[in-house]
């Protein structure tokens, strides 16, 4: 102060507020882990080789891949994982022994497999549809979801699974279960009415098609099959 030495009478500690881990941080966080892959991010080149080599002389006695990438430059890592299949069907009737090898037909279903005998795959496989000219008259909604009427109080919805469709048909499923509590105001025949088989599958039709009408608009485009003709 204006040039005088003044007795400084207090102690002076140096507080590193830095993010970054230093070796020994890092290399106690890497035993707690014991990854098999380590990937450094690219800092500077003479540092990042100096950790690279310390801890390739650490980690000496496992197999572990230790990666110092430039920038922009791609890295591609490898994993061993087992999968876990479920017999179904006629495989499923056996109890296998630990080893055995079991010939089938094996099937991704979402994220589970599943080994079929190869003449079961018509019974689990959800790929088949129905036959729409069999049987009652059947609806096609926007070209993905079949509607089949079974009998007067049997319906069957089939599709072929993927993200648009399980949305349509989540939708038709819950229409047809709020039909009792919410029926649309369509004219349906009273009970006491003589009902022959052609007149409920026109009041079906009916129901069914004001049911869709009121999810998908007017516009909506309907095609609608009864005994093998299309309108």
């Amino acid at each position: 102060m204006n040039g005088l030495t003044t007795p400084l009478n207090m102690q002076v500690h140096y507080i590193s507020f830095s993010a970054h881990a230093d070796f020994a941080q890092t290399s106690m966080f890497l035993k707690e882990l014991m990854p098999p892959n380590i990937i450094l991010v690219p800092g500077e080149a003479n540092e990042m080789g100096r950790l690279k080599q310390k801890l390739i002389t650490q980690f000496a006695y496992r197999n572990t891949k230790i990666i110092s990438p430039k920038n922009c430059q791609s890295v591609e890592m490898y994993f061993n994982s087992e999968k876990m299949a479920k017999t179904i069907g006629r495989l499923a009737e056996n109890t296998h022994e630990v080893g055995e090898t079991v010939s089938g037909l094996l099937v991704k279903k979402a994220f589970t497999y599943q080994i079929m005998a190869l003449d079961d795959l018509h019974a689990f496989s959800v790929e088949s549809l129905p036959d729409e000219e069999s049987g009652g008259p059947a609806f096609r909604v926007h070209q993905r979801l079949t509607v089949k009427y079974e009998s007067e109080k049997h319906i069957s919805l089939h599709w072929r699974p993927d993200p648009i469709s399980d949305m349509v048909s989540d939708s038709v499923v819950a229409l047809v279960l709020n039909i009792s509590c919410e029926i649309p105001k369509v004219a349906v025949e009273s009970e006491e009415a003589t009902k022959t088989e052609e007149e409920n599958n026109k009041k079906a039709e009916k129901v069914i098609h004001a049911l869709l009408v009121s999810l998908f608009g007017e516009n909506g485009k309907l095609v609608i099959s009864v005994d093998g003709n299309a309108s």
